[in-house]
Protein backbone atom coordinates (compact mmCIF):
# COMPACT_ATOMS: atom_id res chain seq x y z
CA UNK A 1 0.00 0.00 0.00
CA UNK A 2 1.76 3.13 -1.58
CA UNK A 3 2.07 6.28 1.11
CA UNK A 4 0.00 9.40 0.53
CA UNK A 5 2.03 12.04 1.48
CA UNK A 6 -0.11 15.32 2.86
CA UNK A 7 1.78 17.17 0.43
CA UNK A 8 4.74 17.74 -2.15
CA UNK A 9 5.78 18.90 -5.43
CA UNK A 10 6.14 17.35 -8.83
CA UNK A 11 9.71 17.45 -10.31
CA UNK A 12 9.48 15.92 -13.30
CA UNK A 13 12.51 15.13 -15.77
CA UNK A 14 12.45 18.52 -17.91
CA UNK A 15 12.76 20.15 -14.90
CA UNK A 16 15.54 17.94 -13.37
CA UNK A 17 17.40 19.09 -16.52
CA UNK A 18 17.14 22.46 -16.46
CA UNK A 19 18.31 22.43 -13.35
CA UNK A 20 21.19 20.47 -14.07
CA UNK A 21 22.29 22.60 -17.22
CA UNK A 22 21.99 25.76 -14.95
CA UNK A 23 24.61 23.96 -12.00
CA UNK A 24 26.81 23.45 -14.97
CA UNK A 25 26.41 26.56 -16.89
CA UNK A 26 28.89 28.37 -13.99
CA UNK A 27 26.30 30.93 -12.91
CA UNK A 28 24.63 29.64 -10.11
CA UNK A 29 24.09 32.65 -7.74
CA UNK A 30 21.09 35.39 -8.88
CA UNK A 31 21.90 35.95 -12.49
CA UNK A 32 19.99 35.76 -15.77
CA UNK A 33 17.61 32.81 -14.35
CA UNK A 34 16.62 35.13 -11.60
CA UNK A 35 16.26 37.67 -13.69
CA UNK A 36 14.03 35.14 -16.24
CA UNK A 37 11.97 33.87 -13.20
CA UNK A 38 10.96 37.63 -12.04
CA UNK A 39 9.66 38.47 -15.48
CA UNK A 40 7.74 35.41 -15.98
CA UNK A 41 5.88 35.64 -12.32
CA UNK A 42 5.31 39.50 -13.52
CA UNK A 43 3.88 38.48 -16.67
CA UNK A 44 1.87 36.01 -15.02
CA UNK A 45 0.13 38.64 -12.37
CA UNK A 46 -0.65 41.21 -15.54
CA UNK A 47 3.41 42.97 -15.52
CA UNK A 48 3.35 43.99 -12.03
CA UNK A 49 6.47 44.98 -10.43
CA UNK A 50 7.80 41.26 -9.08
CA UNK A 51 11.04 40.37 -7.06
CA UNK A 52 11.88 36.92 -5.24
CA UNK A 53 13.59 35.70 -2.38
CA UNK A 54 14.75 32.96 -0.19
CA UNK A 55 11.69 32.69 1.20
CA UNK A 56 8.27 34.17 1.80
CA UNK A 57 8.95 35.04 5.07
CA UNK A 58 11.50 37.09 3.78
CA UNK A 59 9.44 38.84 1.32
CA UNK A 60 7.25 39.94 4.15
CA UNK A 61 10.26 40.94 5.96
CA UNK A 62 11.35 43.19 3.21
CA UNK A 63 7.86 44.37 2.64
CA UNK A 64 7.35 45.91 6.05
CA UNK A 65 10.65 47.76 5.38
CA UNK A 66 9.79 49.62 2.03
CA UNK A 67 6.72 50.35 3.50
CA UNK A 68 8.63 52.16 6.71
CA UNK A 69 6.69 49.94 9.34
CA UNK A 70 9.07 49.85 12.50
CA UNK A 71 9.03 51.05 16.29
CA UNK A 72 5.62 52.67 17.48
CA UNK A 73 3.78 51.25 14.53
CA UNK A 74 0.57 48.76 14.89
CA UNK A 75 0.05 46.14 11.73
CA UNK A 76 -3.10 43.90 12.25
CA UNK A 77 -3.12 40.36 11.48
CA UNK A 78 -5.26 37.20 11.76
CA UNK A 79 -4.48 34.64 15.38
CA UNK A 80 -5.23 31.87 12.75
CA UNK A 81 -1.83 32.19 10.65
CA UNK A 82 1.79 30.61 10.14
CA UNK A 83 4.18 32.16 12.51
CA UNK A 84 6.14 34.00 9.69
CA UNK A 85 3.43 37.28 9.89
CA UNK A 86 3.86 37.79 13.50
CA UNK A 87 7.56 37.04 13.78
CA UNK A 88 7.90 39.26 10.77
CA UNK A 89 6.14 42.20 12.38
CA UNK A 90 7.43 42.07 15.55
CA UNK A 91 11.36 41.64 14.01
CA UNK A 92 10.77 44.98 12.26
CA UNK A 93 9.78 46.53 15.85
CA UNK A 94 6.12 47.28 15.44
CA UNK A 95 3.38 45.79 17.46
CA UNK A 96 1.04 42.65 16.61
CA UNK A 97 -2.50 43.33 16.75
CA UNK A 98 -4.51 39.81 16.15
CA UNK A 99 -7.99 39.41 15.41
CA UNK A 100 -10.22 36.38 15.01
CA UNK A 101 -11.00 34.68 11.91
CA UNK A 102 -14.20 33.24 10.38
CA UNK A 103 -14.62 29.45 11.35
CA UNK A 104 -15.96 28.37 8.10
CA UNK A 105 -13.60 30.29 5.70
CA UNK A 106 -10.40 30.63 8.27
CA UNK A 107 -9.92 33.76 7.18
CA UNK A 108 -9.66 37.22 8.79
CA UNK A 109 -12.33 38.89 10.31
CA UNK A 110 -13.37 42.17 8.86
CA UNK A 111 -15.86 43.47 11.42
CA UNK A 112 -12.86 42.86 13.72
CA UNK A 113 -10.08 44.62 11.76
CA UNK A 114 -11.96 47.56 11.50
CA UNK A 115 -12.66 47.52 14.83
CA UNK A 116 -8.77 47.27 15.64
CA UNK A 117 -7.73 50.18 13.84
CA UNK A 118 -6.00 53.19 15.95
CA UNK A 119 -3.97 56.25 15.15
CA UNK A 120 -0.92 53.86 15.54
CA UNK A 121 -2.50 51.63 12.72
CA UNK A 122 0.42 51.15 9.71
CA UNK A 123 -1.09 48.29 7.38
CA UNK A 124 -3.61 45.14 7.53
CA UNK A 125 -1.78 41.80 6.37
CA UNK A 126 -4.58 39.39 5.93
CA UNK A 127 -3.82 35.67 5.02
CA UNK A 128 -5.62 34.14 2.19
CA UNK A 129 -6.45 30.93 3.80
CA UNK A 130 -6.04 27.48 2.20
CA UNK A 131 -5.80 29.95 -1.33
CA UNK A 132 -9.01 30.99 -0.64
CA UNK A 133 -8.84 34.68 -1.32
CA UNK A 134 -10.23 37.26 1.67
CA UNK A 135 -13.29 39.81 0.66
CA UNK A 136 -10.44 41.65 -1.61
CA UNK A 137 -13.20 44.51 -2.12
CA UNK A 138 -13.45 44.94 1.41
CA UNK A 139 -10.53 44.40 2.56
CA UNK A 140 -9.52 47.69 0.18
CA UNK A 141 -12.51 49.47 1.08
CA UNK A 142 -11.36 49.62 4.76
CA UNK A 143 -7.59 50.01 3.96
CA UNK A 144 -8.77 52.95 1.51
CA UNK A 145 -10.99 54.79 4.23
CA UNK A 146 -8.16 54.55 6.99
CA UNK A 147 -5.23 55.02 4.29
CA UNK A 148 -3.38 51.84 5.12
CA UNK A 149 -1.10 49.61 4.13
CA UNK A 150 -1.98 46.23 2.71
CA UNK A 151 1.01 43.38 2.78
CA UNK A 152 -1.40 40.01 1.25
CA UNK A 153 0.11 36.72 3.19
CA UNK A 154 -0.66 34.67 0.08
CA UNK A 155 1.58 31.85 0.99
CA UNK A 156 -0.92 29.76 0.19
CA UNK A 157 -3.11 31.38 -2.45
CA UNK A 158 -0.64 31.54 -5.77
CA UNK A 159 -2.80 31.39 -8.76
CA UNK A 160 -5.71 31.65 -6.83
CA UNK A 161 -7.99 34.68 -8.30
CA UNK A 162 -10.81 36.99 -7.47
CA UNK A 163 -13.62 38.01 -9.45
CA UNK A 164 -11.88 36.30 -12.35
CA UNK A 165 -13.66 33.71 -13.89
CA UNK A 166 -13.94 35.20 -17.17
CA UNK A 167 -10.41 33.30 -18.91
CA UNK A 168 -9.65 36.24 -20.85
CA UNK A 169 -9.75 38.87 -16.84
CA UNK A 170 -7.68 36.29 -15.24
CA UNK A 171 -4.24 37.76 -15.70
CA UNK A 172 -5.52 41.03 -14.14
CA UNK A 173 -7.59 39.40 -11.27
CA UNK A 174 -5.01 37.08 -10.13
CA UNK A 175 -4.40 37.58 -5.78
CA UNK A 176 -1.23 39.71 -6.87
CA UNK A 177 -2.05 41.23 -9.93
CA UNK A 178 -3.84 44.19 -8.04
CA UNK A 179 -4.06 45.88 -4.90
CA UNK A 180 -0.94 46.68 -2.38
CA UNK A 181 1.40 44.53 -2.08
CA UNK A 182 1.49 40.62 -1.88
CA UNK A 183 4.04 37.98 -0.96
CA UNK A 184 3.92 34.24 -2.21
CA UNK A 185 5.97 31.08 -0.97
CA UNK A 186 7.31 28.21 -2.98
CA UNK A 187 8.24 26.10 -0.52
CA UNK A 188 7.91 22.41 -1.50
CA UNK A 189 4.49 22.34 0.32
CA UNK A 190 3.00 24.90 -2.14
CA UNK A 191 1.15 24.73 -5.42
CA UNK A 192 4.46 25.55 -7.28
CA UNK A 193 8.32 25.54 -5.53
CA UNK A 194 11.59 26.61 -5.85
CA UNK A 195 12.47 24.43 -3.29
CA UNK A 196 12.79 27.50 -0.89
CA UNK A 197 12.05 30.45 -2.23
CA UNK A 198 9.22 33.66 -1.86
CA UNK A 199 8.30 36.76 -3.69
CA UNK A 200 7.03 39.85 -3.54
CA UNK A 201 4.51 41.51 -5.62
CA UNK A 202 4.89 45.55 -5.77
CA UNK A 203 2.08 48.37 -7.01
CA UNK A 204 5.10 50.69 -7.35
CA UNK A 205 8.10 50.30 -9.24
CA UNK A 206 9.93 52.05 -6.83
CA UNK A 207 9.05 50.38 -4.00
CA UNK A 208 10.27 46.88 -6.08
CA UNK A 209 14.03 48.53 -6.62
CA UNK A 210 13.92 49.70 -2.52
CA UNK A 211 13.12 45.93 -2.04
CA UNK A 212 16.21 44.99 -4.77
CA UNK A 213 18.49 47.07 -1.95
CA UNK A 214 17.20 45.38 1.36
CA UNK A 215 17.08 41.92 -0.23
CA UNK A 216 20.83 42.51 -0.84
CA UNK A 217 22.68 44.23 1.95
CA UNK A 218 21.12 47.53 1.26
CA UNK A 219 23.72 47.93 -1.30
CA UNK A 220 23.69 50.68 -4.04
CA UNK A 221 25.60 50.87 -7.29
CA UNK A 222 27.46 53.89 -7.70
CA UNK A 223 28.19 55.61 -10.88
CA UNK A 224 31.78 54.91 -10.76
CA UNK A 225 31.06 51.46 -10.40
CA UNK A 226 32.21 51.12 -6.58
CA UNK A 227 28.98 50.34 -3.82
CA UNK A 228 27.50 51.85 -1.30
CA UNK A 229 25.44 50.91 1.44
CA UNK A 230 22.43 52.95 2.13
CA UNK A 231 20.09 51.41 4.35
CA UNK A 232 20.70 47.71 6.91
CA UNK A 233 19.66 45.30 4.75
CA UNK A 234 19.79 41.92 4.77
CA UNK A 235 21.23 38.54 2.16
CA UNK A 236 17.60 37.16 0.55
CA UNK A 237 18.54 37.01 -2.73
CA UNK A 238 17.31 33.48 -4.72
CA UNK A 239 19.70 31.77 -6.61
CA UNK A 240 19.68 31.21 -10.37
CA UNK A 241 19.28 27.21 -9.59
CA UNK A 242 16.03 27.87 -7.51
CA UNK A 243 15.01 30.20 -10.29
CA UNK A 244 14.86 27.79 -12.81
CA UNK A 245 13.11 25.43 -11.23
CA UNK A 246 10.41 27.74 -10.44
CA UNK A 247 10.27 28.52 -14.42
CA UNK A 248 9.00 25.10 -14.86
CA UNK A 249 7.02 24.57 -12.09
CA UNK A 250 4.91 27.95 -13.14
CA UNK A 251 4.55 26.58 -16.61
CA UNK A 252 2.74 23.93 -15.01
CA UNK A 253 0.48 25.96 -11.92
CA UNK A 254 -2.64 26.24 -14.02
CA UNK A 255 -3.21 22.41 -14.69
CA UNK A 256 -2.09 21.81 -11.16
CA UNK A 257 -4.43 24.14 -9.70
CA UNK A 258 -6.97 22.96 -11.83
CA UNK A 259 -6.72 19.54 -10.51
CA UNK A 260 -6.05 20.46 -6.95
CA UNK A 261 -10.15 21.61 -7.38
CA UNK A 262 -11.24 18.18 -8.99
CA UNK A 263 -9.48 16.59 -5.56
CA UNK A 264 -11.32 18.88 -3.29
CA UNK A 265 -14.63 18.24 -5.39
CA UNK A 266 -14.07 14.88 -5.05
CA UNK A 267 -13.76 15.28 -0.98
CA UNK A 268 -16.83 17.42 -1.00
CA UNK A 269 -18.67 14.45 -2.60
CA UNK A 270 -17.24 11.61 -0.64
CA UNK A 271 -17.13 14.05 2.69
CA UNK A 272 -20.60 15.67 2.91
CA UNK A 273 -22.89 12.89 2.79
CA UNK A 274 -21.46 11.68 6.52
CA UNK A 275 -19.56 14.95 7.73
CA UNK A 276 -22.87 16.22 9.90
CA UNK A 277 -23.30 12.84 11.21
CA UNK A 278 -19.78 12.40 12.21
CA UNK A 279 -19.36 15.85 13.42
CA UNK A 280 -16.79 16.35 11.11
CA UNK A 281 -16.37 20.53 10.14
CA UNK A 282 -15.47 20.93 6.51
CA UNK A 283 -13.42 23.85 5.10
CA UNK A 284 -15.53 26.79 2.94
CA UNK A 285 -15.74 26.00 -0.43
CA UNK A 286 -14.49 28.48 -3.33
CA UNK A 287 -17.40 31.62 -3.28
CA UNK A 288 -20.28 31.45 -5.17
CA UNK A 289 -19.49 31.80 -9.40
CA UNK A 290 -15.65 31.72 -8.38
CA UNK A 291 -15.10 28.02 -7.97
CA UNK A 292 -11.78 28.58 -10.35
CA UNK A 293 -10.68 31.20 -7.91
CA UNK A 294 -9.91 29.14 -4.98
CA UNK A 295 -6.40 27.38 -5.77
CA UNK A 296 -6.84 25.02 -2.75
CA UNK A 297 -3.41 24.84 -1.10
CA UNK A 298 -4.85 22.56 1.44
CA UNK A 299 -8.17 20.55 2.66
CA UNK A 300 -8.40 21.14 6.33
CA UNK A 301 -11.18 19.67 8.21
CA UNK A 302 -11.82 19.91 12.11
CA UNK A 303 -12.20 17.09 13.95
CA UNK A 304 -15.26 16.27 16.39
CA UNK A 305 -12.82 15.92 19.47
CA UNK A 306 -15.65 16.30 21.83
CA UNK A 307 -17.27 13.24 20.81
CA UNK A 308 -14.00 11.18 19.82
CA UNK A 309 -12.25 8.50 22.33
CA UNK A 310 -9.08 9.53 21.14
CA UNK A 311 -6.82 12.44 20.42
CA UNK A 312 -5.48 14.18 17.57
CA UNK A 313 -2.36 13.14 17.91
CA UNK A 314 -3.73 9.53 18.62
CA UNK A 315 -5.96 10.11 15.61
CA UNK A 316 -3.21 11.46 12.92
CA UNK A 317 -1.39 8.32 14.12
CA UNK A 318 -3.91 5.81 12.98
CA UNK A 319 -3.64 7.88 10.24
CA UNK A 320 0.10 7.22 9.57
CA UNK A 321 -0.26 3.37 10.42
CA UNK A 322 -2.65 3.04 7.39
CA UNK A 323 0.38 5.30 5.19
CA UNK A 324 -1.61 8.83 5.28
CA UNK A 325 0.30 11.72 6.07
CA UNK A 326 -1.25 14.49 7.91
CA UNK A 327 -0.76 18.01 8.73
CA UNK A 328 -1.86 20.58 11.38
CA UNK A 329 -2.29 24.00 9.76
CA UNK A 330 -2.06 26.47 11.91
CA UNK A 331 -1.79 26.60 15.79
CA UNK A 332 -2.85 30.11 16.78
CA UNK A 333 -0.58 32.34 16.96
CA UNK A 334 -1.14 34.64 19.99
CA UNK A 335 -0.62 31.36 22.06
CA UNK A 336 2.73 30.73 21.32
CA UNK A 337 4.88 31.40 23.62
CA UNK A 338 6.22 34.95 22.39
CA UNK A 339 2.78 36.10 22.22
CA UNK A 340 1.86 35.08 25.73
CA UNK A 341 5.02 36.70 26.97
CA UNK A 342 3.06 40.09 25.58
CA UNK A 343 -0.09 39.27 27.18
CA UNK A 344 -2.19 37.60 25.05
CA UNK A 345 -3.97 34.61 26.71
CA UNK A 346 -6.53 31.52 25.93
CA UNK A 347 -10.04 32.65 25.15
CA UNK A 348 -9.36 35.88 23.19
CA UNK A 349 -9.96 34.50 19.52
CA UNK A 350 -12.34 31.39 20.28
CA UNK A 351 -12.00 30.82 15.81
CA UNK A 352 -8.88 30.78 16.18
CA UNK A 353 -8.29 28.83 19.15
CA UNK A 354 -10.80 25.86 18.24
CA UNK A 355 -9.11 25.74 14.68
CA UNK A 356 -6.06 25.03 16.07
CA UNK A 357 -7.36 22.00 18.64
CA UNK A 358 -9.00 20.40 15.79
CA UNK A 359 -7.76 21.01 12.47
CA UNK A 360 -5.94 18.47 10.64
CA UNK A 361 -4.71 18.96 6.59
CA UNK A 362 -5.76 16.14 4.74
CA UNK A 363 -3.28 15.11 1.58
CA UNK A 364 -3.96 17.37 -1.30
CA UNK A 365 -1.09 18.10 -3.99
CA UNK A 366 -0.81 17.34 -7.77
CA UNK A 367 0.44 13.86 -7.40
CA UNK A 368 -2.69 12.71 -5.17
CA UNK A 369 -4.90 10.19 -7.39
CA UNK A 370 -8.80 10.27 -7.46
CA UNK A 371 -8.22 6.85 -5.56
CA UNK A 372 -5.73 8.27 -2.94
CA UNK A 373 -8.42 10.84 -2.10
CA UNK A 374 -10.87 7.80 -2.10
CA UNK A 375 -8.81 5.67 0.19
CA UNK A 376 -8.44 9.20 2.68
CA UNK A 377 -11.78 9.37 3.14
CA UNK A 378 -12.94 6.07 3.78
CA UNK A 379 -9.88 5.57 6.30
CA UNK A 380 -11.12 9.03 7.68
CA UNK A 381 -14.68 7.92 8.24
CA UNK A 382 -13.99 4.40 9.70
CA UNK A 383 -11.45 5.51 12.14
CA UNK A 384 -13.84 8.25 13.01
CA UNK A 385 -17.03 6.05 13.65
CA UNK A 386 -14.94 3.71 15.48
CA UNK A 387 -13.53 6.09 17.87
CA UNK A 388 -16.97 7.64 18.52
CA UNK A 389 -18.28 8.07 21.95
CA UNK A 390 -21.80 7.68 20.47
CA UNK A 391 -21.47 4.63 18.62
CA UNK A 392 -23.95 2.27 19.24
Amino acid sequence: MNYIKFAGPIIDDAMAEAVKQTLLSGWLTSGPRVAEFEAALSAYHGGRPTRVFTSATAAMEVAFEVCGIGAGDEVITSAMTFFSVGNMIEKVGAKTIFVDCDLNTRNINLNQVERAITPKTKAIVPTHFSGLPCDMDRLYAIAQKHKLRVIEDAALAIGSTWKGTPENARHSSRIGAFGDIATFSFHPNKNMTTIEGGAAIFADEAEAKRAEVHRFHGISRLPDGTRDVTVAGGKFNMSDVSARLGLGQLAHLDAWCAYRQKLAALYFTLLEPVAESLGLDLPARAHAGEETGHSWNMFCVLLPLSRMTISRKQFIEAMHKENIGIGISYEAMHLTTLFKARGHQEGEFPNAERISREIITLPLHADVTLADVERVCATVVRLLRENDKHKV
